[in-house]
């Protein structure tokens, strides 16, 4: 006959493996832990602006994985680079002191003066970013600009042997804006292939009044992907702006965007990519 005791005995043969077996099966289970920010899912977010960057190159971020290539100090890319901005947030105005109708198309603004000058549009701009950099470097022979087919400006000559100056030479653009222009700046230019973009380089449809943006920064990944950046001035003339993207808030453009670059306000085929000699 089954006592009291042995039951309670019985009971304990039974109760206690299945004790432990519970016990070491919670040992292995563990409250989920938090993702860290290396983990494949977690997405880091792209800045693209840097409101406190005061040049193109402060101002903007290149996008993750892509770095900007080291470019000699006196180099035409490097100068575009450099390019002071205003304020970040600063609208854009015309020639005529009035605000752009389209607030939307800029990210940045050069910070240069156009002095009321109503020929201060898309080739004037381009022109005015070349002869700049010329003058800085004290190439003065080499600021000259077609203005037919076969005729052409020259800075030298037009001073007639007076010395170099920050305001002659704005005084001597302001002739070539007046007598040159898209149709004039595209006979000039060499034509270049979109795997050989670089900084300096233009996207140009000669016309009347035709269209123009100067390529001012650029970067590229490990696997050989380019992406850039571009700036324009505009009709009526208007101050120098750095456009919005192909994603809004974003500069950057891809190099690989097909047969048709599309901008805030034109659009050009990628055989329009030409450069300066």
């Amino acid at each position: 006959m089954l006592t009291v005791k042995s039951f309670l005995s019985f009971l304990l043969v039974l109760i206690i493996p299945f004790a432990l077996t519970l016990a070491a099966c919670g040992e292995n289970i563990k409250p989920d832990e938090p993702k860290s920010e290396t983990d494949s899912t977690v997405k880091e977010t792209f800045e693209p602006i840097n409101p406190k960057g005061n040049t193109v190159m402060t101002r903007f971020n290149t996008p993750e994985g892509y770095k900007r290539e080291s470019l000699d100090s006196n180099s035409f890319g490097a100068f575009l680079q450099h390019l002071p901005l205003k304020k970040d947030g600063s609208p854009l105005y015309t020639f005529t002191g009035s605000l752009k109708p389209n607030q939307n198309s800029h990210l940045a603004i050069v910070d240069w003066p156009i002095y009321g000058c109503e020929n201060h549009q898309c080739a004037d701009a381009v022109m005015r970013l070349r002869a700049q950099y010329l003058f800085n470097q004290k190439r003065y022979k080499e600021i000259s600009f077609s203005v037919g087919r076969q005729s052409k400006t020259n800075y030298i000559q037009w001073l007639n042997g007076k010395t170099p100056t920050a305001e002659n030479l704005w005084k001597h653009l302001l002739y070539v804006f007046a007598v040159a222009g898209t149709a004039s700046l595209e006979n000039q230019l060499i034509q270049k292939e979109i795997k050989d973009l670089e900084i300096g380089d233009v996207f140009i449809k000669g016309g009347y009044p035709g269209h123009v943006v100067i390529i001012v920064d650029k970067c590229i990944n490990s696997e050989g992907k380019v992406k850039f950046m571009i700036a324009q001035s505009y009709m009526p003339a208007q101050e120098i702006e750095i456009l919005n993207g192909q994603e809004d808030g974003n500069p950057w453009y891809d190099a690989d965007f097909g047969e048709n670059l599309i901008t805030p306000e034109y659009g050009f085929l990628k055989n329009h990519l030409k450069t300066f000699e």
